[in-house]
């Protein structure tokens, strides 16, 4: 029987705790990734946030009276959102999902409305294209996807030691 001997009985303890050094270790690498991509494009963008503002233009979604407050404000909540899921400050990644949602939200009515445009995911001029506005869509579905592995490995309780940051001991 399986319940008389204890080296048989199945544990989904036992399971988890030899998957979370594993887990941990992804979850903490697809922090670092998703966070590096957007502190990389909130950077390019407050760089040069006219650029970015002719870009979100295009897509005659906004108001001009609004504009130059998009322009500086997305960019600036996609930085801050980087650092905070790399950092695993709390909020950051439900920050990360709404733009996201956003992003793809945008993406999907540029192609839906067939725009020959810049998906203006990073620097001017990147991905001008309807096959751009594709790329773009399906790497913020995967971006998205990173995230929500990320809540499943909270809810899993996979990142109570993830080492953040890794000058701590």
């Amino acid at each position: 029987m399986w319940g008389a001997n204890e080296n048989h009985k199945f544990s989904i303890n036992r399971i988890l705790a030899r998957l979370l050094p594993v887990s941990t270790w992804l979850s903490f690498l697809i922090r670092l990734g998703l966070g590096t991509v957007f502190i990389y494009a909130g950077t390019l963008k407050i760089l040069d946030p006219k650029a970015f503002a002719r870009t979100i233009s295009r897509y005659d979604l906004i108001p001009d009276s609004i504009l130059p407050v998009a322009a500086i404000g997305l960019p600036v909540l996609e930085l801050l959102a980087g650092i905070g899921v790399i950092l695993a400050i709390r909020g950051s990644l439900s920050v990360m999902l709404s733009l996201l949602a956003l992003f793809t939200a945008v993406l999907w009515y540029g192609i839906l409305s067939n725009l020959n445009v810049d998906c203006g995911c990073f620097s001017g001029e990147d991905l001008k294209s309807q096959a751009g506005l594709w790329q773009a869509f399906y790497r913020d579905l995967i971006m998205m996807g990173g995230v929500i592995v990320l809540y499943g490995s909270r809810w899993l309780k996979f990142d109570r030691k993830i080492p953040v940051p890794l000058w701590r001991k």
